[in-house]
């Protein structure tokens, strides 16, 4: 007969064995969902846990290898998406943005025809290459350029996002200095989702850009 002791004896065993699986049941490789930007000290912890290493090469890239813009509804994408999200007065011809006001958050530039108006990747595309995406498929390169869930895609002026291209923050940064706070913010949020690594002079950049929100902050 069992003895009461070496009845909690298997209980206290059948409890951690649980407790072990029910950790078990978490994939390793799947990345964790990065918190929203704007976290302040969580930004500064995301930054010392990306891997820092050179750039890759650009040998096999294509912008095609990033298919874009999905469907998002009849004759609309994800383009309009971003469109009417970070517009004013947005005027609709079904789910198409026809009309409406935008202020690009780059450099301060107004435009109210949406042909006007580029969707930027805030990690560009030919960067992200560099930084790891060559190992992905097509299908994980158009989840993140399609990306509406992380800070990733913002309705900008042209000229901003052709004078980007696909610099690090260490090569560009917005003529709009109030907004390098957020730059640097969203740029961080974005590479540690995707598990995407920066240069050492990407990170030198953001380094000083985040402790410049801190002096900020305390001022």
């Amino acid at each position: 007969m069992r003895t009461r002791s070496g009845s909690r004896a298997a209980v206290t065993a059948l409890v951690a064995a649980l407790a072990l699986g029910v950790a078990g049941c978490v994939p390793p490789d799947e990345p964790e969902a990065a918190p929203s930007s704007g976290g302040g000290g969580n930004t500064a912890q995301q930054l010392g846990e990306l891997t820092v290493a050179e750039a890759g090469s650009m040998k096999g890239y294509s912008r095609s290898r990033f298919p874009h813009w999905r469907n998002t509804g009849k004759n609309c994408d994800v383009r309009d998406t971003i469109l009417q999200r970070d517009g004013e007065d947005v005027k609709l011809s079904g789910c198409n943005v026809v009309g409406g006001r935008w202020e690009s958050v780059y450099d301060g530039r107004s435009a109210a025809d949406p042909s006007d108006v580029d969707i930027d990747h805030m990690v560009p595309l030919a960067n992200a290459w560099r930084s790891g995406a060559d190992e992905w498929d097509d299908a994980k390169r158009g989840d993140f350029a399609n990306d509406t869930t992380r800070p990733q895609l913002f309705a900008v002026s042209a000229s901003s996002n052709r004078s980007k291209g696909d610099q690090d923050p260490s090569q560009w940064k917005p003529a709009n200095r109030s907004y390098w706070c957020q730059y640097a913010e969203d740029w961080v949020a974005v590479k540690h989702y995707w598990r995407l690594t920066v240069t050492s002079a990407e990170k030198s950049a953001l380094t000083d850009m985040l402790e410049g929100c801190r002096v900020g902050s305390n001022s």
